[in-house]
């Protein structure tokens, strides 16, 4: 469910050392912002010893290219300002235009980085922040999706999108929201280089490099085939997956014959069995590596009264798109994994007694089927519900495994498409939202995401630029601490990474929505980030977190807790002023839902059947929604613990390919 494109490029290796004429980076075309404040990097190929020289506002530097073809130059810092034209000049002239001098971010993660603010996405309000969206001093430069097996030294395409209503849909809308806060305090132009995958791993943004001189990785990435290799391993898991679904259903159908699949008619005696709502990847059928095309097919009874009424068929949601028929007649169709589906199903469709429903579901990575919430798939015939959760008949039509290599194949393939040719362009710092496709193996991120960060601060070479990331919001089941959480162990990952100088997180667990890992809320995401960078960065000194748990002290039955950014005073987000989401534990490690009270700046917890407490965690659970805890300033606290018992992730691994 986490990754969403059908576009797998594979880079084939190759470098160039002679050009006839100079060639700057892509990065480098009308609309672009330079870094204020810094030197700032100029860079291309050309002949070999060629001059090349590089004009801009009054400056003007000069350099040779090398026996590679490649030359570097930087600029003199220069103020907020422009338009300005950049000129670079060799046997060729290229002459830039609109250049803006201001502050340049990376934008990087997975899915709800790369989230726009309308197409698939459609955030919270987008037509109104879309019509609003008149901001010409911010730029959006969109990094193609491409995987590469080495480093590649330019990226594929992409060009500098002037911010307004014609063009802002296609912004991420985290970053989008950042930069227009940032434009706002500041009043400087605002450069946005999204590079953002959906559904990727950490693993697949770090450098070969990182990998080898990391105890945790340098034994997994000896393992790393080649690209022949790669593409071996890929065949192979089609062959694989051909084989299990021969062994589920037989082969798969012949042409034509799917035409039938939506019928009244047509037996589906023979077809695999499926429990909706959920994903046929985590359904126990083997078919974890499944993309592409499959049926289900549900059979409910509608009385004599009920039949020829006009109805409504809800789904929940369709990874990734469906065509929805009753009794053969199609009653909806929706692309787009986000939506619920809620198709009318017209007067005179539904008979007396049986009624088949069949939905063609049309996967094109990640996850795949019909999903959501069991109260939401149902039938409404004049007020009356039937549930359509349960049982389907279950039939996979065509599958999409491609032998190319995807963006998790294999680690450093992102990085090596997507991070290696921007560097080493002059920026501010990186905003980071992913580490849903972590969670897995959330102890691991631990090492992961910091291992990262600083692979991406050494080969930029501007020292610990800023860093800032979004904690994991909401999603999944409320499940309690004694079930244990992947999310919860992710997001203490992503705290744990503040170590690192010059980071911050953005918590987000009050504005996540537990049915869509896509919450629509990116406003608040991108202002919280920018909260941030205003504080640490801009000197403008104002709380910008949440609470921070800071140490634990028992007293006879309670257990006190303390907090750092505790910024205007501690409070309970509730009309009521009840405070939610802690549990307390004895020494067996069983914990139980606990009362919380403020108390000052400090938080007491206890509940009256522990009477030894030793241990509290808030906000332990994938949905962390409940959580309550806020700072007067209007930031929720990050869910934590106080325990370091073994949690649920902590012997998994990454894995070539997994």
């Amino acid at each position: 469910m986490l990754k969403k494109t059908s576009l797998f490029v594979f880079a084939f290796l190759g470098t160039f050392s002679l050009w006839a004429n100079v060639r700057l980076p892509r990065l480098f075309a009308d609309n672009m912002v330079l870094q204020r404040d810094k030197p700032v990097a100029v860079w291309g190929w050309a002949d070999a010893g060629e001059k090349i020289t590089v004009q801009f506002d009054s400056q003007s530097k000069t350099a040779k290219a090398d026996k590679k073809g490649y030359w570097l130059i930087h600029l003199d810092a220069h103020p907020a300002g422009g338009p300005f034209q950049l000129i670079v000049k060799g046997k060729n002239q290229w002459t830039l235009s609109n250049v803006l001098v201001g502050e340049v971010w990376i934008c990087s993660g997975q899915s709800n980085m790369e989230m726009p603010i309308a197409g698939w996405g459609k955030i919270n309000n987008y037509q109104a922040e879309i019509t609003a969206a008149d901001y010409p001093q911010i730029r959006h430069f969109k990094v193609p999706n491409t995987v590469s097996l080495t480093p590649k030294d330019d990226i594929t395409g992409g060009d500098w999108k002037v911010c307004s209503p014609e063009t802002a849909g296609d912004f991420s809308a985290t970053a989008y929201f950042f930069a227009r806060e940032l434009y706002r305090q500041l009043h400087v132009p605002i450069g946005l280089i999204n590079t953002s995958w959906g559904g990727t791993h950490v693993e697949t943004w770090t450098s070969r490099g990182a990998f080898e001189q990391s105890e945790e990785f340098k034994s997994m990435i000896a393992t790393l085939p080649s690209g022949t290799g790669l593409a071996e391993a890929a065949g192979e898991k089609k062959s694989a997956l051909l084989k299990t679904i021969n062994s589920l259903q037989g082969s798969l159908p012949a042409t034509g014959e799917e035409e039938q699949y939506k019928n009244t008619d047509y037996d589906d005696a023979h077809w695999t069995h499926m429990k909706v709502p959920g994903l046929w990847e985590q359904a126990g059928l083997g078919l974890e590596d499944l993309d592409g095309t499959a049926w289900f097919r549900k059979t409910i009874d509608v009385s004599e009264a009920d039949a020829g009424k006009l109805a409504t068929l809800d789904l929940g949601k369709v990874d990734d798109a469906d065509e929805t028929y009753v009794n053969g007649v199609k009653v909806g169709s929706t692309k787009g994994y986000s939506e619920s589906r809620h198709y009318f199903i017209p007067a005179g469709t539904l008979k007396p007694g049986k009624n088949v429903i069949a939905v063609r579901v049309e996967d094109v990575s990640g996850g795949g089927g019909i999903y959501g919430d069991p109260e939401e798939l149902k039938v409404t015939i004049a007020g009356k519900m039937i549930s359509l959760a349960g049982d389907w008949s279950f039939h996979i039509a065509s599958i999409s495994v491609s032998t190319t290599v995807g963006p998790n194949t294999a680690p450093t393939l992102l990085f090596n498409a997507m991070v290696n040719p921007l560097i080493p362009y002059t920026i501010r710092g990186a905003i980071w939202y992913q580490g849903e496709s972590n969670a897995g193996r959330a102890y691991q991120y631990r090492k992961a995401f910091p291992l990262m960060i600083t692979d991406w601060r050494g080969r930029w070479g501007l020292g610990d630029f800023p860093f800032y990331f979004v904690e994991l919001s909401s999603f999944g089941a409320s499940n309690s601490a004694n079930k244990g959480s992947t999310w919860a162990e992710l997001r203490e990952a992503q705290s744990m990474t503040l170590s690192l100088p010059n980071t911050g997180m953005a918590v987000i667990t009050d504005i996540g929505n537990p049915k869509d890992i896509h919450p629509k809320d990116k406003q608040d995401v991108g202002q919280r980030l920018a909260a941030i960078a205003l504080n640490n960065l801009y000197g403008q000194k104002e709380e910008y977190s949440g609470p921070v748990y800071q140490s634990m002290s028992t007293d006879g039955n309670k257990i006190v807790l303390t907090f750092t950014h505790v910024g205007g005073g501690l409070t309970a987000h509730d009309k009521y002023g009840y405070l939610k989401g802690f549990e307390i534990a004895g020494a067996d490690q069983q914990f139980h839902y606990a009362r919380a009270s403020v108390e000052g700046n400090k938080v007491t917890v206890w509940q009256d059947s522990v009477t030894a407490p030793v241990a509290v965690r808030y906000g332990w659970a994938d949905d962390a929604g409940e959580s309550n805890l806020f700072n007067k300033d209007g930031f929720p606290a990050s869910p934590f613990r106080t325990d370091r018992w073994k949690g649920v992730t902590e012997d998994v691994k990454y894995a070539v390919g997994k």
